[in-house]
């Protein structure tokens, strides 16, 4: 069987699916060949009423990263919740700062659980590195309050990303930023002590283990420690 590797051809055999399948196989297709002019497409799927052709999509999007960022901010639609909600979920997968208003925009106000879920997430993964280090230490502090706020929604599973956002955030904070790194341990000692669920306890008592442990000690200038998108 020919392996299709042009950027065109893969697209047309999105254009021409007629079945989910095939429509799923062909979004994996295109998502997996990681090319940059496929990104204007793989956005235009995640409106699709097909959530397996959009966890496709967004796999894609997350792998391209950077180039992504402007294109999703740029195509965000107010009016198709459920290609905004997917759109959200891409860029919290990149991590990219560009990111950040509309993360903590989604956190604060957005009605789906899972598209708060994914916000926190993606606020724990912000790649600071990216923002121009004098902005850094107030936006770290917006991200903080964000998450402040996620630690205290009513669905646990939001809970849950807030904790481990708060745990990337603390990896990432600096010596210029103590008192926050301080503020974070001290929140996720209160979650350990009057969370009600086993779940948020338990991973806020293992963020408190890491962090106390130097895992995540803070230094000069902004960290480069460990990072990770997961929860």
């Amino acid at each position: 069987m020919r392996i299709v590797t042009d950027t065109k051809e893969l697209i047309q055999a999105i254009e021409i699916a007629d079945s989910s399948d095939r429509l799923l196989d062909a979004v994996r297709a295109l998502a997996a060949a990681c090319r940059e002019d496929a990104i204007a497409t793989l956005i235009e799927i995640l409106g699709y009423n097909n959530p397996g052709a959009a966890v496709a999509a967004v796999d894609g999007l997350i792998a391209l990263g950077e180039p992504a960022v402007r294109p999703l901010l740029d195509e965000l639609d107010g009016y198709n919740y459920g290609a905004r909600a997917w759109a959200i979920r891409a860029l919290a997968g990149i991590g990219d700062p560009r990111a950040l208003e509309i993360l903590i925009e989604t956190v604060e106000t957005d009605f789906a659980l899972s598209v708060r879920r994914a916000a926190a997430k993606g606020l724990g993964s912000i790649r600071w590195e990216k923002m121009n280090s004098s902005e850094v230490p107030e936006n770290q502090i917006r991200a903080f309050n964000a998450l402040l706020l996620a630690t205290q929604d009513p669905e646990w599973v939001v809970r849950y990303a807030a904790v481990s956002g708060l745990e990337s955030l603390a990896s990432e904070t600096s010596s210029r930023q103590s008192d926050l790194y301080e503020q974070i341990l001290n929140r996720l000692d209160e979650i350990d002590r009057t969370e009600t669920e086993l779940a948020v306890q338990t991973r806020a008592r293992l963020a408190q283990g890491r962090i106390r442990n130097s895992e995540y000690a803070p230094s000069a200038g902004c960290a480069n420690g460990v990072r990770s998108f997961q929860l």
